[in-house]
């Protein structure tokens, strides 16, 4: 067995796993029968936010992480939705995640600690805008499902659009919500060369020899010759 503070890690790093499969339960609400993942959710939440952070000229690798590790502790709580939060109390997630990593090596531990009680306290902007980033992607998912004719996003549009703090964040709502979801691929669909028919041509491999001549002699002739 590897170094008690390995398999820390190492147990840590299959539990994380279980984002792959727990879905994102408020979007059954929605009539979404197989919603994304917890997991896709923050992938493209740290991109978000990333992007958000050069935009406003914030550390753009600390909101990343502050956006990766947002929902780590969904692991044992569970994703509650909205509608839920008013019944179910769930321990909070800085308690969470300090169960998680208490077999960590203590500086990896402690910086995992920092990063979920930095999101939650929302006091330094790489934080806010990570919350920013969460709404943004709710908001984005939401314009795509949308585009698949699910008629009930529309509140998660516009509850994750009110929730924004930041000016960049506001204006890429905006953009999201007059861009369809499907339009880069339609503008790309468009520039992309057109095939070239090859109806009637031969294959490289019969281009490499001349094709044989058909017999039309009679057999007589054949015959006589």
């Amino acid at each position: 067995m590897p170094e008690p503070e390995l398999e820390g890690l190492t147990n840590f790093l299959y539990e994380m796993g279980l984002l792959k499969r727990y879905k994102r339960t408020g979007w059954m609400i929605a009539g979404i029968d197989n919603p994304e993942s917890i997991a896709e959710h923050s992938f493209r939440t740290a991109i978000i936010g990333y992007l958000l952070a050069v935009m406003e000229g914030a550390d753009p690798a600390k909101t990343a992480a502050l956006c990766l590790f947002h929902d780590t502790q969904e692991t044992r709580i569970g994703d509650v939705p909205s509608v839920g939060k008013a019944y179910v109390v769930t321990a909070p997630n800085p308690e969470v995640t300090a169960d998680q990593v208490a077999g960590f090596p203590a500086e990896a531990g402690q910086a995992v600690r920092e990063l979920v009680e930095e999101y939650e306290a929302r006091q330094s902007l790489e934080a806010r805008l990570a919350k920013d980033a969460d709404k943004l992607e709710c908001l984005i998912q939401a314009r795509e499902y949308q585009a698949q004719g699910h008629e009930d996003v529309p509140p998660w549009i516009e509850t994750s659009a009110a929730a924004l703090q930041s000016p960049s964040a506001r204006q890429l709502a905006d953009a999201c919500q007059q861009v369809p979801p499907r339009q880069w691929w339609k503008a790309f669909a468009e520039s992309y060369p057109k095939p070239v028919k090859t109806v009637g041509r031969r294959s490289t491999e019969d281009r490499s020899s001349p094709a044989p001549r058909p017999d039309t002699s009679k057999p007589e002739e054949a015959h006589r010759a």
